[in-house]
């Protein structure tokens, strides 16, 4: 993968893998020493490296680039993932960039447990799964988590990657619209910045490049 889609590589994924998402993210995760670019998601990075820094809560933050970069611009960060060697990376990469000090890493299996507390900017980059993740709980409790005047951005596959051979999931990708709904968010509490398809080149580390399509959700509480 290139700059850095956490988990685009998973899209339409065939489930003839571990049904446990502990396991099966570990037997992810061990197919290499490291699976990720390391960098942070370029979605990510456009649409937050303007904000005045606080506290960030970063969900699937996988080998650690959304979370590094975040600190490197100032946040406090809390790191969440289900895996316990995708956390080790990313505290190795932490450290070599200096900023381990400002990030938190909680292991939790998002839907069952959630992080305390709430955050000037949550963000969910290509949470999507191949095994059970309840995707309707986690936006709820994502949203829940942003504090006043506090931005939550989810970004997700708008469509397969060119290079993928993965199928898409029956029923397709969620729109953004459908993603936004499922937060249960009241309108009245919230701003919508951005919400829509979004379309943008991208380089595997092989060379390859293609257009990706983003489905991209940014709102702030009011």
């Amino acid at each position: 993968m290139t700059h850095t889609d956490h988990h685009a590589d998973h899209a339409g994924h065939h489930r003839a893998e571990p049904e446990d998402p502990t396991q099966f993210w570990e037997q992810h995760y061990g197919q290499r020493d490291q699976i990720w670019s390391g960098h942070a998601n370029a979605g990510l990075v456009a649409r937050v490296e303007g904000m005045a820094p606080g506290r960030a809560l970063d969900l699937g933050c996988g080998e650690g680039g959304d979370a590094v970069w975040l600190a490197q611009q100032g946040w406090q960060v809390t790191a969440v993932d289900i895996s316990q060697t995708a956390f080790g990376r990313a505290r190795s990469l932490a450290q070599r960039a200096g900023v381990e000090s400002a990030i938190s890493f909680e292991r939790h299996s998002l839907g069952e447990s959630f992080p305390a507390g709430t955050f000037d900017l949550v963000s969910l980059q290509f949470l999507q799964s191949p095994v059970d993740l309840p995707a309707e709980t986690i936006l709820r409790q994502a949203a829940a988590a942003v504090a006043p005047d506090g931005s939550l951005l989810v970004i997700d596959h708008g469509a397969i990657p060119p290079w993928s051979d993965h199928e898409e999931p029956e029923g397709g990708f969620p729109s953004p619209q459908e993603t936004w709904a499922s937060t249960g968010a009241a309108a009245d509490d919230w701003t919508v910045v951005e919400m829509g398809l979004v379309e943008r080149e991208a380089t595997r580390p092989d060379g390859q490049t293609g257009v990706l399509i983003d489905a991209v959700v940014l709102a702030r509480r009011r």
